[in-house]
């Protein structure tokens, strides 16, 4: 056993993401029998005392199939179309499965909005908790008919670290079609070799990584960077093979299958895991080397004289990425000030914002509570 497996067999909750290869077959329809496996094996996780959150891709590959298309399409509101066509079989197939082990199911869609609104997201988590506490089990997606290209999560890998953060989840188990994480491609290299636990986050990953499949947006390297965004609350990650037999099972056990990547730092406070959520900035904040210094290694907060530049549009509360002089992101945090304020005091010393703006709100332009380094 691998010394990070032991931890599957404490965790009391888990997120399960189910690749759109997976759950339709490579493109020939829902895996009616797959998911009737899966399901039997979350039941059987519940019945253990494990609380389970699944995170399904799907329903635009199954949309695909009942229309008759043979190549995802790129534009969005064929994806849409699809997602919406999909999605009805894809939450039939779960809700039937479950009802035969007495349980009942939620769909959840979510946007990244529902990430990036403070209040959005403490409601999404209030009523995911409530789910879980009630024995549902919550069957996540990404709300695709709404969703537009520039606001959208990119892929249910991502979806899921972002699920596993907010529920903070001990584990984050990616089912997919391969049996891991490999040195390099297995479907091109012979000598490739099947990493069994590493560390999320390690940047030697990526390059190791592949791309998706035809039918679904994630690849390899999207999950390995979700892994990253998983370890961020403590949530190990696993990437397996969703056609092991018993997969779920096994994995509670610790049997070393797949490839375990596992946090290199302690979990951050909840807030500071909402920060780090966001996927889009309404603004840059650029610093002198001064500031990136304070932020970086004092671990103080952003104050205005620090900055020497500001672009973007955004109001006080929202989302900015912080630069150094170089254009590299430090840090992303929630801007005291809005885009006109912030214009006028950059560069400036705390006690002389009131006396800029005719008012005195905070002095720190990003307080390091609301401050997540990159």
């Amino acid at each position: 056993m691998a010394v990070g497996r032991d931890k599957l067999k404490r965790c009391k909750r888990w997120v399960v993401k189910i690749g759109s290869a997976l759950l339709t077959n490579d493109g020939k329809g829902l895996d009616q029998a797959a998911i009737s496996r899966w399901v039997d094996q979350i039941a059987a996780l519940k019945q253990s005392g494990l609380e389970v959150i699944l995170v399904s891709s799907g329903s635009v590959a199954e949309g695909m199939t009942r229309l008759g298309w043979s190549e995802r399409p790129h534009e969005v509101y064929r994806l849409q179309a699809a997602a919406a066509v999909g999605q009805m079989g894809l939450v039939q197939a779960y809700e039937t499965n479950f009802q035969r082990h007495n349980t009942h199911t939620a769909q959840i869609l979510l946007t990244h909005e529902d990430h990036s609104n403070r209040r959005r997201y403490l409601n999404a988590q209030a009523t995911l908790k409530t789910l879980i506490e009630m024995g549902v089990v919550p069957v996540v997606n990404e709300n695709d008919t709404v969703v537009t290209k520039e606001i959208r999560f990119g892929d249910n890998d991502t979806l899921g670290a972002l699920v596993a953060n907010l529920v903070q989840a001990d584990a984050l188990i990616l089912l997919t079609d391969q049996q891991g994480l490999y040195t390099a491609d297995p479907r091109h290299n012979a000598d490739a070799e099947l990493i069994s636990e590493a560390r999320a986050g390690d940047a030697a990953l990526e390059a190791m990584a592949g791309d998706g499949g035809k039918l679904g947006r994630g690849g390899m390297a999207t999950k390995v960077r979700a892994a990253k965004l998983a370890a961020r609350s403590g949530a190990v990650t696993v990437i397996a093979s969703g056609r092991e037999q018993d997969v779920l099972l096994r994995l509670r056990e610790a049997e070393d299958i797949g490839t375990l990547l596992v946090p290199e730092n302690e979990p951050m406070a909840a807030r500071k895991q909402w920060i780090a959520g966001h996927l889009q900035a309404r603004g840059t904040l650029v610093l002198d080397a001064g500031a990136v210094k304070a932020l970086c290694e004092r671990g103080k907060s952003l104050l205005p004289t620090g900055v020497r530049s500001v672009t973007g549009d955004f109001s006080r509360g929202e989302m900015v990425m912080i630069c150094d002089e170089y254009g590299r992101i430090v840090a992303r945090g929630l801007v005291n000030y809005g885009f006109d304020d912030a214009q006028k005091i950059i560069g400036k010393p705390s006690r002389e914002i009131e006396s800029i703006l005719g008012f005195m709100g905070e002095e720190e332009l990003v307080h390091r509570d609301n401050l997540v380094l990159a």
